[in-house]
């Protein structure tokens, strides 16, 4: 079980974004489970289509236990949260043995648009390299042209293939002089503060 008295408290932030939208992104809890089950619901097919390439209504209580208690450190997942509900999940698996990390995103419709994925990948990235992994990999649908622009627009140098509608990318998380101009023009449309007295874990 994870020991999530290893909260990262330092990875809580209040972000201010895409049309004066506020909301907070900070690392998910045991406690969030009831959040992302109706966070889940709330998808559209389409949406929950793109996320797990399959039909997928409803979590299984395993899939929440699994999703809600990560380590932090080789699993880590962020929530975007307003209101007290989850608008945003962005979450990274270590592959084992590897400085490599599986990175996926799932936002709810009536938020896309706003940058938020780009956000959770931006945070994930630092957290990332932080924690020693030098990698991400992605996969996503040939349709899922905003999840795929994404990627695209991070100023990391993303090797794809293609296969069966599915692309496959691939991009090292170092820092290059693309990646922290692409990292600057969207500061430029965002505000992002981190916390110092971020609520304890529950």
């Amino acid at each position: 079980m994870p020991d999530v008295t290893r909260y990262p408290a330092e990875l809580v932030s209040d972000v201010v974004s895409g049309g004066d939208l506020r909301y907070t992104v900070r690392p998910i809890r045991p406690g969030d489970a009831a959040r992302l089950v109706a966070f889940h619901a709330r998808l559209s097919p389409q949406s929950s289509y793109f996320r797990y390439f399959t039909y997928h209504p409803t979590l299984s209580s395993k899939e929440v236990d699994h999703f809600t208690r990560v380590d932090y450190e080789d699993r880590l997942a962020l929530v975007a949260e307003l209101d007290g509900q989850i608008i945003g999940v962005g979450r990274y698996d270590r592959q084992p043995g590897s400085d490599e990390a599986e990175v996926a995103f799932v936002v709810a419709d009536e938020f896309q648009g706003h940058g938020i994925a780009s956000l959770l990948l931006d945070e994930l990235a630092r957290a990332a390299r932080d924690r020693g992994i030098r990698t991400f990999l992605a996969s996503t649908m040939l349709e899922n042209r905003q999840m795929l622009d994404v990627f695209l627009h991070s100023g990391y140098p993303v090797s794809r293939s293609l296969e069966y509608g599915t692309v496959s990318l691939v991009f090292p998380l170092a820092e290059t002089a693309s990646s922290r101009r692409a990292l600057a023009s969207r500061d430029a449309t965002r505000q992002v503060s981190r916390r110092s007295c971020p609520p304890a874990p529950s």
